[in-house]
């Protein structure tokens, strides 16, 4: 939450001085075509393009991608590689009381501070007499967080049948990183999974005053199913 609020502050302190240059930033952009699509939304929708943009599609998709990745993969393995799982397991609790909370409380952990920071926005955009509505931002934030959510849900089941949390971190890091280097590319953008969280969905979410059920029910789905497998797994794992 507070890196996410230092973000947030910065970016929002450097909108006027944004929006000056905007016409040199396009042309500085303009031979990456992806890179020139992104300014010319900004440009189009004016402040809440920019907000969108660097809180959501940068900053909650950045850091709370890592975050996802780094509690889901070391909720289950981390007890089998510090070997204390024999002890977790002891508790006079069902596995399936002890898996639900773990996967709660991560999940609570990543998606919490996107609600948190984004409420904020509406007092930082007033000392510049612009503003945002609060439910354009809490329908953002839980697009947002299904997004985040179906990262960690996978994070976490391969946790389920893991005991290095390290590996699973380094693996799906590394992917997320390469999946965000596909959407600046030109033909291969489409394949990249941060087409379901890149500036004109959320927009598209504020303009039409409602959630993209067409985006956010698969990436629901996601998350049932993994917590489902996740379920499965830890029932029948063996410490």
């Amino acid at each position: 939450f507070v890196v996410l609020e230092i973000m947030l502050v910065a970016a929002v302190y450097w909108w006027p001085t944004f929006e000056e240059n905007l016409p040199s930033i396009k042309a500085i952009a303009a031979p990456i075509k992806m890179l020139s699509s992104l300014v010319d939304q900004v440009d189009q929708f004016g402040v809440s393009g920019y907000i969108v943009g660097q809180h959501f599609f940068k900053g909650c998709s950045a850091l709370g991608t890592a975050a996802a990745v780094l509690f889901g993969a070391n909720a289950i393995a981390g007890e089998a590689h510090r070997g204390t799982m024999e002890v977790w397991l002891a508790r006079p609790v069902s596995r399936r009381r002890l898996m639900g909370e773990r996967w709660f409380g991560g999940l609570l952990v990543v998606i919490g501070p996107v609600f948190a920071s984004s409420t904020t926005v509406p007092a930082l955009l007033g000392m510049f007499d612009k503003t945002m509505a609060m439910s354009d931002l809490m329908r953002c934030s839980v697009h947002m967080s299904a997004f985040l959510a179906a990262i960690y849900s996978v994070a976490f089941l391969w946790s389920c049948y893991g005991s290095e949390p390290m590996r699973i971190s380094f693996v799906m890091l590394f992917a997320s990183v390469m999946v965000f280097a596909l959407y600046l590319v030109e033909g291969v953008t489409h394949y990249s999974l941060y087409r379901l969280v890149e500036i004109k969905v959320f927009m598209r979410i504020i303009t039409e005053d409602a959630m993209n059920w067409t985006l956010l029910a698969p990436m629901l789905g996601c998350v049932v199913i993994a917590y489902a497998l996740s379920s499965r797994a830890f029932l029948k794992r063996v410490p």
